[in-house]
């Protein structure tokens, strides 16, 4: 069976130029709206004091200031870190609420739909936890999931991170 190419609506955002969405061999959707390049740019933290999360993510995650600016309409202070080709926002709004104890801790925050973490693949949780605790870092706690060592920590705000080590279905092939 042979279907036409999904026509989409001249404002819909991510497609070709004539408007034809895109098959995907690694998606369970045979058609879809986006280009066949998909990657991630960015996570957007919001976090009271701007500076100390700079700080802080450079300290211990290696991450650079690339730019800063403020935004009067919205309004905030924001800022962009990068380390290895991926960048995370931070925001810094006037009169923002504190994040809740609920949402400190990964698995009480689980019960609260929306954004719960970023997780970031290192060589080896327990010498990046140990590196970090040595530096003041504030772990959460440490566990094996499947096989899998995996930790969180929290950044100066209190925001989980998640650390793991390469999965066994990411692995190649021995």
């Amino acid at each position: 069976m042979t279907t036409a190419p999904l026509k989409l609506p001249e404002d819909a955002p991510h497609v070709d130029e004539d408007r034809t969405a895109h098959r995907s061999a690694t998606s369970n959707h045979p058609l879809h709206p986006l280009p066949p390049v998909l990657r991630p740019h960015h996570f957007g933290v919001s976090v009271p004091d701007l500076d100390a999360a700079i700080d802080w993510y450079g300290r211990m995650l290696g991450f650079a200031l690339e730019s800063q600016m403020t935004i009067d309409t919205i309004p905030a202070r924001i800022a962009f870190l990068r380390r290895d080709g991926f960048r995370i926002e931070l925001f810094e709004g006037p009169g923002a609420a504190p994040l809740p104890d609920e949402r400190r801790m990964p698995n009480r925050d689980l019960r609260t739909h929306g954004n719960k973490h970023m997780c970031f693949e290192v060589p080896d949780v327990r010498g990046a936890v140990a590196a970090l605790r040595a530096q003041g870092a504030d772990v959460a706690f440490e566990l094996v999931v499947d096989g899998n060592p995996t930790a969180f920590v929290h950044d100066v705000c209190g925001n989980p991170i998640e650390l793991l080590q390469p999965l066994a279905v990411d692995k190649p092939a021995a």
